[in-house]
């Protein structure tokens, strides 16, 4: 029993780092623009397929092709922004939705066409050599995940509570209006979150990809857990979507551990209902009540 409890934790450790890096790459861009965006999972397999060709086929250095990948991806994460997000005009969330759910089936289609419908995956960076710990085993390439999402998460932390970018991407996501009065360039600093989004997802592509391997097809389910780890927290909430995140994979790796694992995909699709049901703010959210409406008030 002992043992299950520890594989069943071990295996939430590594799946909510990466559930985590996803979930914050939501919340950035919606704290920003209002955006969820669906195509958050494509940045984790582009970071997987680009690395499987710069480092697991020409064999460059990891210390050259992690920036390149992490470049590469942030780029199409730029462009991403640049067709989905039109400050000043009136634009409906269902045409949003349908935008980044678009671009998601494009980037999916364009890398079967570069790469293939195969499953690829590149070596892991301190081999393959198992940690064990009272009968449970870790795998050295689930200690990179977790310790870059640490690292990652801290460098996020300290990025938007110390730096004049991150304080204006802080202000964009309290009031976008109030921002670009008090002179926060707003569309610099929603291309600023939709490139860290991009980023982000990059980063988690390549440190999951030796332990659990990389195709075409696999990002839009990562988007949606991504998004349900962020309702959980509280979208819009940096912290609230890092608890999600682990909180949805201890929820999951406990399910598959004790019960089936045929339920780790059902857990998705009941934390959301649960959550939309119950909890719409998340954990983290905001707790207010929404009172009159200025119109009402007035008498309009």
């Amino acid at each position: 029993m002992l043992t299950d409890i520890l594989q069943a934790i071990f295996s939430a450790l590594t799946v909510g780092s990466i559930y985590a890096l996803v979930a914050v790459g939501v919340t950035l861009v919606y704290s920003a623009t209002g955006i969820i965006n669906f195509a958050q999972g494509e940045f984790v397999m582009l970071g997987g397929m680009i690395m499987v060709t710069l480092y697991g086929e020409w064999h460059w250095p990891l210390a050259l092709a992690v920036p390149v990948t992490i470049v590469i991806t942030a780029v199409v994460a730029a462009a991403l922004m640049k067709v989905s997000y039109r400050p000043g005009r009136s634009v409906s969330l269902v045409t949003v939705l349908i935008i980044t759910i678009g671009a998601s089936l494009f980037l999916s289609g364009s890398a079967l066409k570069v790469w293939d419908g195969d499953v690829h995956r590149f070596p892991p960076f301190s081999g393959d050599a198992p940690v064990t710990l009272a009968g449970a085993t870790l795998a050295p390439q689930a200690l990179w995940v977790m310790g870059t999402t640490a690292v990652v998460g801290v460098a996020l932390a300290l990025f938007l509570r110390f730096t004049i970018h991150g304080k204006a991407m802080r202000a964009c996501a309290i009031d976008r209006g109030a921002a670009a009065l008090l002179g926060v360039r707003v569309r610099r600093m929603v291309l600023l979150s939709f490139v860290m989004s991009g980023a982000l997802g990059c980063v988690a592509g390549i440190v999951i990809t030796p332990l659990t391997l990389v195709d075409y097809s696999g990002g839009m389910l990562l988007a949606i857990k991504g998004f349900a780890a962020a309702m959980l927290g509280g979208m819009g909430n940096v912290v609230g979507a890092v608890i999600g995140a682990f909180v949805f994979s201890v929820l999951e790796a406990f399910s598959v551990t004790f019960v089936s694992s045929s339920l780790k995909e059902l857990v998705t699709f009941i934390v959301i209902i649960l959550v939309l049901l119950f909890l719409p703010r998340g954990l983290m959210g905001p707790r207010r009540v929404e009172g009159l409406d200025e119109e009402d008030v007035l008498g309009h």
